[in-house]
């Protein structure tokens, strides 16, 4: 079997001890519960990361602007996924008494703080997509 050369970013060395927190998750919350998997389930969606990705690029942008830039997500998925990230603190909704209403949204200040973690498991990706698609095609 051939040794691949995965490469990780820098900044993972400093969060092993978090990582073997995330190992022990079910000795402190039900599974249900445990923090990195509630963040996982939100951002993993197939839409996710790119809608956060404008929010953040953009910082306010309006339903049909986001819905020209994610495409060809739905207008109903669109919905569901940005009333999952306000749910979740992760994003406000502005809407503006006007004829035709006028919806805004933007990430808050907690929604900014996954900016850098989506950045670095995207590094990573890049950087490592080469042999994951080898390994994918050896199976």
């Amino acid at each position: 079997m051939q040794t691949q050369n995965f490469q990780q970013p820098e900044a993972v060395n400093n969060h092993l001890g978090e990582i073997e927190a995330w190992l022990e998750c079910d000795q402190h919350y039900s599974a249900v519960e445990c923090p990195i998997n509630e963040v996982l389930s939100l951002i993993s969606h197939k839409w996710m990361v790119q809608i956060i990705y404008y929010l953040h690029k953009q910082e306010v942008v309006r339903f049909g602007q986001l819905h020209r830039l994610v495409t060809p997500i739905t207008q109903k998925e669109l919905t569901k996924r940005l009333r999952e990230l306000e749910k979740a603190g992760l994003l406000n909704r502005t809407i503006y008494a006007e004829v035709p209403p006028r919806v805004e949204y933007h990430l808050t200040e907690l929604g900014k703080t996954l900016i850098q973690p989506i950045a670095t498991l995207s590094a990573w990706a890049e950087q490592n997509y080469h042999v994951l698609k080898s390994q994918q095609q050896h199976d």
